[in-house]
């Protein structure tokens, strides 16, 4: 029974994440929790899920080896949070056409959903950073080769 809970919640994670991708939210993060869950069960998911870690690791421990990197990932994470705020709010624009299609009078996608899915990603990616910060900042950035 727990087996196929876990299968069915891993495929609507993929399934749901996908959508996810070109729109505003952790839609990434949502797959690879999806196939996390179905990498206890099939062998395809653990050969698939095996490289994303180890990836993850390499570009967590890079992101966070200097003080500038941390610091522009800070401002990353405020930056996605004011969107969020201006998403949410959905503030009058004006019309313009840029290269042929109209934007406007409001946000494109503008609204109370788009504002939560942007502010989900700023503080998962926030959490992130934080866990990034506090596990892998001691390491010696010279010990890793980050060119592959």
């Amino acid at each position: 029974m727990v087996s196929t809970a876990e299968t069915v919640i891993g495929w609507t994670l993929v399934i749901v994440g996908i959508p996810l991708m070109p729109l505003p939210g952790p839609g990434t993060l949502v797959i690879v929790a999806g196939v996390a869950l179905l990498a206890r069960r099939y062998n395809w998911a653990r050969r698939v899920l095996r490289p994303l870690g180890q990836h993850a690791v390499e570009a967590a421990r890079y992101g966070v080896a200097t003080r500038l990197r941390i610091a522009w990932s800070c401002f990353g994470v405020v930056w996605v949070i004011g969107l969020a705020v201006l998403w949410w709010i959905n503030p009058v624009i004006g019309s313009r056409e840029i290269l042929g299609v109209t934007i406007g009078p409001r946000l494109p996608l503008g609204g109370r959903a788009t504002g939560i899915g942007l502010l989900v990603s700023a503080l998962v990616a926030g959490a992130l950073l934080a866990y990034s910060i506090v596990r892998w900042r001691g390491d010696d950035p010279q010990s890793h080769d980050y060119s592959s």
